[in-house]
């Protein structure tokens, strides 16, 4: 979720400039990568809407290697940079300290290049870094707390702070709006910039994104990844407006708003830098607003994924669409995840309708029976029409001086198979009058027996 904001952050920056999205994958650390994760993002992205003709990308960090090396050897070069062959034991036995950082102690030894030796960077001694941030402001950094860091191990390889200040001076970076756990890396890779003698990108680092105990989102211990929500039913439109609302917001009291709107409003000086709270509840009820958004077309089209024979085996030769855009807007106001969709139509294409017991027990009590028998006989014959439907069943329910809410109870519950569903009369028409008055007369049978 937090890495989705970033990105949707970034986006609205990209097109309120005239600039470009870059998708950078750093995979630098080959452990932590894997091709599949890669595809994840990208799928991702486009499910929110980014598809690739709206970014560069996405370049892998591992390809640009050689720049990476050549900034090393600059650096040291120029003497902004020192080989060390400490351990991490060896600065532990030093100084006494397990949590202190590195000490310096390679700093004058004049190590040459060589097997099991790091390069470091010399941070300056004295003086400050002072990193301008567009969300958090002017934030200064003691230059002596700050450690000699490495650049690259002792295989050769170079570590993300010096590939990344590399990569975004290679790629013309001019922003980078990212996690505000990233903010004590930006004096190092400001440091890095002013040694290879350019100027850093505007820095941005966002707030943290917390669950409702106001932890920091986990992905061991919360629901965090952006497709698990997505197969759960939401809304692309829903998620992106709601991600863009975790740390900023528009102007006036309105929310629910089209991203275009969202985009010209947006600035990266307006976001607030306290955590932003994660409320599944409130995303759920955007996605209800926006499922009910959706033109008749459009919601048919978003449901057809959970209707399929691979979620519901029920759909296997009996799914009509044409059945179901006729139940779909009884459907449409009365669903906030998509999925939810599907218990209240599946009476309409299952043979019989599945029974749930404790809705049986609930509503055929006395005087149902009657009240089937004589729905049985009187729907014989009646105009197969709603509003039709309902007059008759005013009758008989009065007959037994029974409002028409007691009344739809049992008729309900023989055809739909639950006692909470679509409007019922509407769904009698849909089902139509021979398959009505089977389901009703299979009830009276279950009720005799």
């Amino acid at each position: 979720m937090g890495g989705a904001r970033s990105v949707l952050f970034n986006w609205a920056v990209a097109l309120q400039t005239g600039g470009t999205l870059v998708l950078r994958i750093e995979d630098t650390d080959a452990a932590r990568n894997r091709p599949e994760w890669t595809d994840g993002i990208i799928s991702a992205l486009a499910w929110l809407g980014i598809d690739p003709s709206q970014y560069e990308g996405p370049f892998f960090q591992s390809q640009n290697q050689v720049l990476h090396t050549e900034a090393a050897q600059q650096l040291y070069q120029k003497g902004l940079a020192y080989y060390c062959d400490c351990a991490r034991e060896d600065v532990i036995a030093r100084t006494g300290d397990p949590h202190r950082g590195y000490d310096g102690f390679c700093r004058d030894r004049g190590l040459p290049p060589g097997e099991g030796r790091a390069l470091r960077f010399r941070t300056p001694d004295e003086g400050t870094t002072v990193v301008d941030d567009l969300v958090r402001g002017r934030t200064v950094f003691e230059n002596s707390a700050i450690e000699d860091f490495v650049l690259a191990r002792s295989d050769g390889s170079i570590l993300f702070l010096l590939a990344n200040v590399v990569d975004d001076l290679d790629q013309r970076i001019t922003h980078v709006l990212r996690s505000e756990e990233h903010l004590s890396n930006a004096p190092k890779q400001q440091l890095l910039f002013e040694a290879l003698g350019h100027e850093p990108p505007a820095w941005g680092h966002l707030p943290i994104v917390v669950n409702e105990k106001r932890q920091k989102l986990s992905k061991r211990r919360d629901r965090v990844a952006l497709e698990d929500f997505r197969d759960e039913g939401y809304l692309a439109a829903a998620m992106r407006n709601y991600l863009m609302l975790l740390g900023w917001g528009p102007r006036g009291d309105r929310e629910v708003m089209p991203f275009g709107e969202m985009v010209a409003q947006f600035r990266i000086e307006d976001v607030n830098p306290a955590p932003a709270f994660f409320d599944v509840k409130k995303l759920r009820a955007f996605n209800g607003e926006y499922i009910r958004a959706l033109s008749e077309a459009e919601f048919v089209d978003a449901c057809q994924p959970w209707l399929t024979p691979e979620r519901v085996p029920w759909a296997a030769g009996r799914f009509d669409r044409a059945v179901f855009a006729r139940l779909a807007p009884l459907a449409q106001t009365r669903i906030t995840l998509l999925p939810e969709v599907v218990p209240l139509v599946d009476f309409a294409f299952l043979p019989d309708p599945v029974m749930d017991e404790a809705s049986w027990v609930k509503a055929m009590k006395e005087p149902a029976v009657g009240l089937l028998t004589a729905a049985l006989g009187s729907y014989a014959d009646v105009p197969w029409q709603a509003e039709d439907l309902r007059i008759r069943l005013e009758q008989i329910a009065a007959s037994f001086g029974l409002s028409l809410g007691k009344a739809q109870a049992p008729i309900r519950v023989a055809v739909t198979g639950r006692t909470v569903g679509l409007p019922l009369f509407e769904s009698l028409e849909v089902l139509g009058r021979a398959e009505t008055l089977r389901r009703i007369e299979a009830a009276l049978v279950r009720l005799a027996g």
